[in-house]
């Protein structure tokens, strides 16, 4: 197995059948490693075991009572960490392997490190559907923490070289399958009792989760620092590139950049540091594939502030907009 090639580091291997056995191997030994999902690239930890949970908060610099997702190969693995519900079981068979992640009471004897899941009665579980993390997780054989593999806060990563530049030496290996082609984290839906409640807009959309239930949704609110969430990704201040960002801009100001959607663009386009347009023809599945990439990019112009057209709210815009207000968001 060639370790370096021109355009990767050492660090970093094509997502092979070697590269993949060696991950494994290295999680066994309590080890970090970075491996696509459909949605972005996650930080691997091996979910039973405490000690290197913590060194995935170490590495991440996460508050430690902000909860992990545990991913598994299939649903079979999934009920031997949860209790499920009829509305959980359902959304599993709908939506699995695939971008949601479900909220649900630990079972009796769930197997996952009680640090991963910031000390509730509750985990989080996802069957991911991507090809590179589902050889893992049957190489590994247990279940795998894995939040976006960055540092707390910052902008997700969608490929292996986003990576390294924000964790560099803080992960064992990354393993690169190229871009991922969701490129938004799941959504996350709790099901207790006879409730389902939408924790965070995600991958799949609103109303395929509600047609589903056939039921609305409940929302869940932001959640502010000092206060416990019950899911990822629920603080207020969260995916932040340094630049601050300016939402549903119409015109640009002096030394921003600009974050377009659809085919006009913002007055004062011409005057922006760098633009970058989600998608040109206002395809919402595109614009959450080139999210993260492109915040990103502005973010490495140096410019103080990225104006962010407005994207609409319906289907997958609920997701990419939640992100967004998340990312504007003041700082702690």
């Amino acid at each position: 197995m060639n370790l370096t090639t021109p355009e990767m580091n050492a660090r970093t291997l094509k997502a092979d059948a070697a590269a993949i056995a060696a991950a494994a191997r290295a999680l066994a030994q309590g080890d970090l490693v970075a491996f696509p999902t459909e949605t972005v690239y996650g930080l691997g930890a091996d979910a039973t075991s405490a000690t290197a949970v913590a060194k995935l908060y170490a590495a991440k610099g996460r508050p430690s009572f902000n909860p992990l997702i545990a991913h598994v190969l299939d649903l079979a693995a999934a009920e031997g960490l949860a209790q499920f519900n009829a509305l959980a079981r359902a959304l599993a068979q709908a939506f699995w392997p695939g971008p949601l992640t479900l909220v649900l009471p630990k079972a009796p004897a769930c197997a996952v490190a009680e640090l991963a899941t910031a000390g509730l009665d509750t985990i989080a579980l996802r069957v991911p559907a991507h090809h590179v993390a589902r050889d893992l997780l049957a190489a590994f054989g247990r279940p795998i923490v894995a939040p976006s593999a960055n540092r707390s806060g910052h902008v997700s990563p969608t490929t292996a070289a986003h990576v390294i530049d924000d964790l560099g030496d803080r992960v064992a290996l990354v393993l690169d399958g190229g871009p991922t082609p969701v490129g938004i984290e799941s959504a996350i839906v709790a099901c207790r009792d006879d409730a389902a409640t939408l924790l965070r807009p995600g991958g799949v959309a609103r109303d395929a989760i509600e047609q589903v239930l056939k039921r609305p949704l409940a929302s869940a609110t932001l959640t502010a620092r000092g206060d416990a969430p019950l899911a990822p990704g629920m603080l207020a201040s969260h995916y932040a590139p340094h630049a601050r960002l300016r939402l549903n801009a119409t015109s640009v100001n002096a030394g921003e950049a600009l974050l377009a959607f659809g085919p006009m663009l913002a007055e004062g386009a011409d005057t922006a540091a760098r633009v970058l347009n989600l998608s040109a023809q206002g395809d919402l599945v595109e614009a959450a594939a080139n999210l993260f990439a492109h915040l990103r990019a502005l973010d490495a112009t140096g410019c103080a502030a990225i104006a962010v057209m407005p994207v609409p709210a319906h289907g997958l815009g609920e997701a990419i907009n939640d992100r967004l207000a998340r990312a504007a968001a003041p700082r702690a």
